[in-house]
């Protein structure tokens, strides 16, 4: 970077080309973001800018991005920031980042409860939804924004992870309807009927595809929110078993799944016997993403 002047469109080009060079996974997205995050403004204004010179200490602050990105540390744990259903999430590297393919998990729990509201008068008692595993909480800060009427009660067992979806929580103005509790999957609930959602995104990486995995993911990403045993299952299968206790009747339980495990985990869940109408949901690139079943009445 040793140009006496740098236009942004020029550091751009650049920044993509020798993140291209290194093999960085989204060299342009990458370049993009990280500039806009040192120069602080948005990606658009990159471009409705993009013959304005950087200052040395912009282009200072921004190399020294561009070097951690270039040892394979994810974008989001460089900014800190990562956009998720149309909403600005804090992440640390104590936090998987959440990813696109999550909104499924979002949605086809939207579906259902607009069923649910539709099919019956909603009675005046609270109606509670429940998220283990929340990570950077985007899955219940989202859910919570989107469904004014649950309260939500959401469970992990990483102290700093919760810290950080607090903050999410908070932010987003979603922090008096949800509850955060330090457990180990459904360990620090009492027992009985007590929900009408539950949502979940294990960890799921069979052993051998996280042997596997890029550097940025495998290298940067907290491994026990992504290792999910040798099949993948570890946490899944304790939880499609525990559910039902937990679920009042006609409550359901919507899990997100690893490429190839819905059939595995479908099958978990009619081997239960306590669930039905059992779906199989594909995300954006046609990969069954979630399954979702009701808690039999």
């Amino acid at each position: 970077m040793g140009h006496p002047q740098w236009t942004i469109l020029e550091i751009l080009r650049w920044t993509a080309r020798h993140f291209q060079e290194k093999e960085v996974s989204e060299p342009r997205t990458s370049a993009e973001v990280l500039l806009a995050h040192a120069l602080n403004v948005t990606r658009l204004d990159l471009y409705l800018r993009h013959d304005q010179p950087l200052t040395a200490e912009e282009l200072a602050r921004f190399k020294t991005l561009v070097l951690r990105r270039r040892t394979g540390e994810p974008v989001a744990y460089i900014t800190g920031h990562k956009e998720f259903w149309s909403l600005d999430f804090k992440v640390t590297p104590a936090v998987l980042i959440p990813r696109p393919e999550t909104e499924i998990l979002v949605s086809s729990v939207l579906e259902v409860v607009s069923q649910k509201t539709e099919n019956r008068k909603q009675k005046t008692s609270t109606y509670w939804g429940l998220e283990v595993g929340v990570g950077a909480g985007a899955v219940i800060v989202a859910l919570a924004r989107e469904l004014p009427q649950v309260r939500w009660v959401g469970v992990d067992i990483s102290a700093p992870a919760l810290a950080v979806a607090r903050e999410n929580a908070a932010r987003h103005e979603a922090g008096d309807r949800i509850s955060l509790l330090r457990g180990d999957l459904l360990a620090a609930l009492q027992p009985g009927p007590r929900f009408h959602l539950l949502v979940a995104n294990l960890p799921y990486v069979p052993r051998p595809v996280w042997e596997d995995l890029p550097k940025d993911i495998k290298e940067f990403e907290p491994r026990a929110a992504l290792l999910g045993g040798e099949d993948g299952l570890d946490l899944i299968r304790p939880l499609v078993q525990a559910a039902p206790a937990i679920l009042h009747p006609g409550g359901w339980l919507a899990l997100e799944v690893g490429e190839g495990l819905a059939p595995k985990v479908a099958a978990l869940m009619e081997a239960v016997g306590e669930y039905e109408r059992i779906e199989k949901i594909p995300d954006y690139l046609g990969i069954q993403r979630v399954v979702r079943g009701r808690r039999r009445e």
